[in-house]
């Protein structure tokens, strides 16, 4: 029996009166701010985009929730902190995320749990290949202006799982079953696309496709900008470096260290320890070193560059191979290479603020799916973050203090014959920063 005029219980007095707390209120949201999602969605037009790569089966004349409206539905609730499909249920008669899904507070309630878990498991692996290159049209169509160059990091990140999911792996590192999706942003912290696979290090016979499918999905929005590939050691592979000078694409790649590569540097480790020696120590000694050189598997020499670190913990020498004609040594690597390490933060962002890492369904498909549901989530965050004003702190917020601040907003909702009424807590101590973005979202390229 859940009766929601019985008072809650529990709950000291306060100033010598009794407190009483009934679950009676009425039409209340404890999530106002996702109707600032809403506009940020009307303006991406994500769930739109993501509903046009999947045939729907459904016969038209007995169709409740549209495939947009699902989608959108799911991707609010993971922006707001509902990562899981259960919680649909729970939300479906929420009066704002009604208002969210551009349907009245009184009106039929959205999508329960089931249809949203027959969603899941719509679309198929050809209609996720189309989606995945709507993500990379929904990239490209977040620029007000055509680039010149466009920076892509590439990285994977290990997802734990615990059932019998498709092509799940044990990862020896990790000790743990899993997946290792490769996700890729881009400079700014834009999403550009992700794509679910076994937990292990990827080859380059696996990244080359890869590549080849996202640089050419850009390529047909953008023919003439520049398009520079960066990423760590695992994709540093002979296919990777010949795949990118046959097609004109620059990069910028971590090079494990080999015997023969230290050789080119022996002397600059042991003068850079003895500058380190005659020092007060109490700073590190960092110099830089370039020279031309290959492995035996690669079809020819490459630029490769030498960074040499000497501290308190002795020497630190790390390379990196790059096809950029000009720039020197010391900028390509602190300039270039190194903020490659924003990528982390993209994809903490990602995976733990919108929690990207909920693949608990037994089909790959399924999970795939959810990988881009949660990207649409991410570009939904972006969005609003995009939409702050540059000297706020809100615009290099993470996403789950977006959602604290601006989002979990309390309000009443009272829906009257020609108007919607949200009263809002007087007391909200970002009133003022959420009036600016709403007035800033409809500027948003698109």
């Amino acid at each position: 029996m859940n009766d929601l005029t019985l008072p809650l219980s529990g709950l000291s007095s306060v100033g010598g009166k009794s407190v009483v707390a009934r679950f009676d209120g009425g039409m209340l949201s404890s999530n106002s701010g996702v109707l600032a999602l809403a506009e940020v969605e009307k303006r991406l037009r994500v769930a739109d985009r993501v509903a046009r790569c999947i045939d729907d089966p459904r016969r038209p004349d007995q169709i409740i929730h549209s495939l947009a409206d699902m989608i959108g539905f799911r991707m609010k609730m993971i922006a707001a902190g509902y990562e899981d499909g259960n919680d649909a249920n729970r939300l479906r008669c929420d009066p704002v995320f009604k208002m969210a899904q551009d349907a009245l507070p009184s009106g039929r309630d959205l999508a329960s749990q089931s249809t949203m878990c027959r969603l899941e498991n719509l679309p198929g692996v050809r209609e996720l290949v189309v989606m995945g290159r709507a993500m990379v049209d929904l990239y490209c169509a977040s620029f007000r202006q055509v680039p010149k160059r466009i920076v892509l990091d590439i990285d994977d990140t290990f997802d734990a799982v615990h059932g019998g999911q498709q092509l799940r792996l044990f990862n020896a590192h990790h000790d743990e079953y899993g997946f290792q999706p490769i996700v890729v942003f881009d400079g700014d912290g834009r999403f550009v696309g992700a794509v679910l696979r076994p937990a292990k290090r990827p080859s380059g016979a696996e990244i080359r496709p890869h590549l080849r499918r996202l640089v050419r999905a850009i390529r047909s929005n953008w023919p003439n900008t520049r398009i520079l590939i960066r990423a760590n050691s695992h994709y540093c592979s002979p296919q990777v470096i010949d795949w990118c000078r046959a097609n004109d694409v620059d990069f910028i790649l971590g090079v494990a260290p080999t015997t023969t590569l230290r050789k080119h540097v022996a002397d600059l480790e042991s003068s850079t320890m003895a500058r380190f020696e005659v020092s007060s120590k109490t700073n590190k000694v960092r110099r830089f070193k370039e020279f031309f050189d290959g492995a035996a598997s690669w079809s020819r020499v490459e630029r490769i560059i030498a960074r040499v670190e000497v501290g308190a913990q002795g020497a630190d020498t790390r390379f990196i191979v790059t096809n950029l004609a000009s720039g020197k040594a010391k900028a390509l690597y602190e300039d270039v290479y190194c903020r490659r390490g924003a990528a982390e933060n993209h994809i903490k962002s990602w995976k733990t603020h919108l929690a990207a890492d909920r693949t608990s369904c037994t089909r790959a498909t399924a999970n795939q799916f959810r990988l881009f549901l949660h990207a649409g989530a991410y570009w939904l965050m972006w969005g609003l973050r995009a939409a702050m004003p540059k000297r706020s702190s809100f615009a290099v917020a993470q996403f789950d203090t977006l959602r604290l601040r601006l989002i979990k907003i309390a309000a009443r909702v009272v829906e009257m014959k020609t108007q919607i009424r949200l009263h809002l807590p007087t007391s909200c101590p970002d009133q003022r920063i959420l009036r600016i973005v709403l007035s800033r979202i409809p500027q948003l390229a698109i």
